[in-house]
C-alpha cells in the first residue's frame, strides 16, 4: 500500500516527499507563533521544532506509515506546505489521517483543501481505507473548515497527544 502521493498533481500543486534540503524553506511555518498555537507540548525553538518534524516525516518514511509529501507550486517551484496520509492510532484504533500545513504567506488562498482534496481522492481511488480522518485541534478554526470543504463531518472529540482534538471523518463513496 503506497501512503505517499509522490508525483501526484493538482491544479497548482505538485507533491513530492519531502526532503531534508526543504529545511530552510519551511523554517518560516514554525517561525510564526501562529501555525503551531494550538498544540502543546512542541518546543519553543522554531528550529528545534522543525528539526523534530522532520525527523518524524523521515522516520515515517522509513516505517511506512505514510507522510507528509512537499507541496511545490507549479508556477515558481516554491514550497507551498506539506500534506498527507499518515497511518495514525486514535483511541486505541489505527486510523489514516489527511494531515495539512501550510506556509503562513500562503494561508487563505485554498491550497489547504486542494492538496487535502487530493489526498482524499487518492485513498479512496486505490481503496487504501474505508475511511480517512483529520486530527484538528478544538480551536483550530481555519482547519476545520479545510475538512468541512473536503467533505468531512465531525466525528468525535477526543484527546491526542494530551491536546483537546476533534475528529473528522469522511467514508469512503465506494461503500
Amino acid at each position: 500500500m503506497e501512503l505517499l502521493l509522490n508525483g501526484e498533481e493538482t491544479k497548482r500543486l505538485k507533491f513530492r516527499n519531502v526532503l531534508s534540503s526543504d529545511f530552510e524553506a519551511w523554517l518560516p511555518f514554525h517561525e510564526d507563533p501562529r501555525s503551531t498555537q494550538y498544540w502543546e507540548g512542541l518546543p519553543k525553538d522554531p528550529r528545534i521544532a522543525c528539526q523534530e518534524q522532520f525527523d518524524r516525516v523521515f522516520e515515517r518514511y522509513e516505517k511506512k506509515l505514510g507522510g507528509m509529501n512537499a507541496l511545490i507550486h507549479k508556477s515558481d517551484e516554491n514550497l507551498v506546505g506539506i500534506c498527507g496520509l499518515l497511518v495514525q492510532i486514535v483511541d486505541g484504533q489505527q486510523e489514516l489521517e489527511i494531515g495539512y500545513s501550510i506556509l503562513p504567506k500562503y494561508w487563505k488562498q485554498g491550497y489547504a483543501t486542494e492538496a487535502a482534496t487530493k489526498c482524499r481522492q487518492y485513498a479512496f481511488e486505490n481503496n487504501l481505507v474505508d475511511s480517512l480522518i483529520s486530527i484538528i485541534h478544538v480551536a483550530n478554526i481555519p482547519s476545520q473548515k479545510v475538512a468541512l470543504k473536503n467533505g468531512m463531518h465531525l466525528d468525535k472529540t477526543t484527546y491526542y497527544k494530551d491536546n483537546p482534538v476533534h475528529i473528522f471523518r469522511i467514508q469512503s463513496p465506494s461503500l
